[in-house]
């Protein structure tokens, strides 16, 4: 027999997730899945989501330090120290030591990386194409706008 207080109890857990936890986790859900898939369809190359990203600032920003590459990223320098050392192993990047200050070290690509970033660029944009299927440019446009409102909700750091 069910009783009062078993249908309470059963309607609290029904109704503890909010609206609102939902639309969270899915989001959560969405970035785990796309690191996969990023991590999976990169795995040709050797790489990984983080070193694609990492290649890409540095294609737009040549010569960023660590530092920088980590709040770019917004990583833990310890991490992003490790993905370029595996871009250095993997010869697409090298370090070279600041001219005022022997401690800071500059990235730049190497042409390795210049010559593979097209490919890197089409592999990308194939997962963003499977990622957005079926969504149109309005909608992609509005859902820019609310995430980067809630950025800015959250703070950048």
């Amino acid at each position: 027999m069910v009783t009062h207080s078993d249908q309470a109890a059963d309607e609290a857990e029904t109704n503890f997730l909010t609206d609102t936890d939902r639309l969270v986790f899915l989001m959560e859900e969405v970035t785990r899945r796309l690191r996969r898939t990023f991590d999976t369809s990169f795995e040709q190359f050797g790489l990984t989501r983080t070193q694609w990203r990492a290649l890409a600032y540095l294609y737009r920003t040549p010569g960023m330090t660590q530092t920088e590459l980590a709040r770019e990223l917004e990583l833990e320098r310890a991490s992003v120290g490790q993905a370029i050392d595996r871009l250095e192993e993997l010869s697409l990047v090298e370090r070279r030591s600041a001219v005022n200050d022997r401690r800071v070290w500059h990235i730049h690509l190497m042409p390795a990386a210049v010559e593979l970033l097209p490919k890197l660029r089409t592999e990308a944009d194939a997962v963003y194409g499977h990622l957005l299927a079926g969504t149109d440019i309005d909608e992609l446009g509005r859902l820019s706008a609310m995430l980067a409102a809630m950025q800015d909700n959250l703070g950048r750091n």
